[in-house]
């Protein structure tokens, strides 16, 4: 897979980074269900098999066990692959998760991170959400101090606004944004991503397949017997009516990657690829042959004819 660089960062990514919010497990408020942690590790490691170069996580998926489980596959790597990981969502002893960008809590959390993911430094550290929006810029201050004092070697945000952005950029440099981008959120695209360009800010995007909606794999009966401690249960975009919309735009998708032997989800992650301010796209995998069906979509480029055929059924789709 090429590779591109991270804003100003001295990292060259893949167009696919791997995302561990699923392999994290169901026992907290945004799992996505039971988990095996050796599916999760042999995920991890098919994925860096298969040229990945980056790994994006957070403290807060599992509550610190999504980071554990990274340590455990990238332990006897001989080339560590890039790990990026998030603070500000922090939670208590009954596990119920909050918001926190006190200067003392984001270094609490660094501290954590780097114990749970057995390494000196932390190639990205991120602020996971602008949240509480009145405390950013200590939050991103000290964040700033963790890069200086050499905790951290590249700091960046997710979730923010343009707004937020240029807030916190009279402090410090921010190498990079993670918001949510897929062709059923393309939001970002009137305002941010232009924004990032012209700034040269990275761009690593989460949720390309809408959280598994437009991997090919879904269906009605999976969506309707998704596990109590599964996130998506309420999530509008796998119930109805929209579900069924969602599930036809998949067969288009489907009949434009066959006869490249592309799957819907490779469609999917290569159309966000597709826009000149994505650096690259979180793709997750809960097990090796997951993994093993989305990588195409790293040298995948979709054919203008196509491009246009998805915005036709999305402009078509109701809002």
């Amino acid at each position: 897979m090429q590779r591109k660089q991270l804003g100003k960062t001295d990292m060259q990514l893949t167009p696919i980074g791997f995302g561990s919010w699923a392999i994290g497990g169901g026992n907290w408020e945004y799992g996505w269900g039971a988990q095996d942690d050796g599916d999760a590790i042999g995920a991890i490691e098919r994925a860096v098999e298969l040229g990945v170069n980056w790994i994006d996580t957070a403290a807060v998926y599992g509550l610190g066990h999504s980071e554990e489980l990274v340590a455990r596959a990238v332990a006897g790597m001989k080339e560590r692959p890039y790990i990026f990981t998030k603070c500000s969502l922090v939670w208590d002893k009954e596990r119920k998760v909050g918001n926190s960008l006190k200067a003392d809590s984001v270094r609490r959390e660094c501290e954590g991170s780097l114990k749970r993911l057995k390494v000196d430094a932390i190639d990205l550290y991120q602020i996971h959400w602008p949240n509480p929006e009145a405390d950013i810029e200590e939050g991103w201050q000290e964040l700033a101090r963790l890069q200086e004092e050499g905790l951290v070697r590249h700091i960046g945000v997710s979730n923010f606004t343009v707004d937020q952005l240029r807030r916190i950029m009279a402090i410090a440099p921010v190498a990079s944004l993670q918001p949510p981008y897929s062709m059923l959120r393309p939001a970002i695209e009137a305002e941010l991503l232009p924004f990032c360009l012209e700034h040269n800010i990275g761009v690593i995007v989460y949720s390309p397949m809408l959280s598994g909606m437009l991997t090919g794999a879904m269906t009605r009966e999976r969506a309707a017997n998704f596990s109590a401690n599964d996130w998506r249960r309420h999530n509008k975009e796998f119930q109805e009516p929209r579900l069924s919309r969602n599930l036809e735009l998949v067969e288009l998708l489907k009949g434009i990657g066959k006869p490249y032997g592309r799957s819907a989800g490779e469609v999917a992650i290569a159309w966000t690829l597709r826009h000149p301010a994505v650096t690259g796209a979180i793709v997750g995998g809960r097990t090796a042959a997951q993994v093993e069906g989305i990588m195409g979509a790293g040298e995948f480029r979709l054919t203008a004819e196509a491009v246009e055929s998805i915005g036709r059924f999305i402009a078509a789709m109701p809002k």
